[in-house]
């Protein structure tokens, strides 16, 4: 079989998102937060008073897990847990003043990673890449519920 390329492709997604991570921690090292609590600390700022199980849900890890790293990050001023209003049994998580200004750092942080990433690359290269990325979640995603930030693409650009 002649290969164009598209053999490689899960190895090239993986390796991307695997150096981006690691670039990513690096930098935010500083800042005393592990990379688990950094990604639930985002899906907390970007989704207010998530419940504590759909937070496991998305972060693809066990509900025990997600319970002691709140209980961490709790401890350490980043999040607080209120009872939902409608279901008492419900422990929604909401970040605090300290983690809406790390937030703010974070996604400065991701923005030179991006940068960095990306260098060499035309805008509509880019944009091309994002849409590319896109619908491959789109076709996999089957009965996930999990949303993904959509960047309109300009005329032109063929996703």
């Amino acid at each position: 079989m002649v290969s164009d390329g598209l053999d490689r492709l899960g190895f090239l997604i993986h390796d991307a998102a695997r150096l981006m991570r690691k670039r990513f921690e690096m930098r935010a090292s500083g800042l005393g937060l592990s990379a688990a609590q950094w990604r639930l600390l985002v899906r907390v700022a970007k989704e207010e008073g998530v419940a504590q199980a759909r937070l496991a849900e998305l972060l693809e890890i066990e509900p025990i897990s997600v319970s002691r790293l709140i209980d961490r990050m709790q401890e350490g001023g980043w999040i607080e847990r209120r009872t939902d209003a409608t279901d008492r049994r419900v422990r929604t998580i909401y970040p605090t003043a300290k983690a809406r200004e790390a937030y703010a750092h974070i996604k400065s942080l991701a923005g030179e990673v991006y940068e960095e990433a990306l260098a060499g690359m035309s805008m509509e290269a880019r944009l091309a890449l994002v849409a590319g990325l896109s619908t491959v979640i789109d076709n996999l995603s089957d009965c996930e519920t999990q949303p993904v930030e959509r960047q309109k693409v300009p005329e032109g650009v063929t996703s």
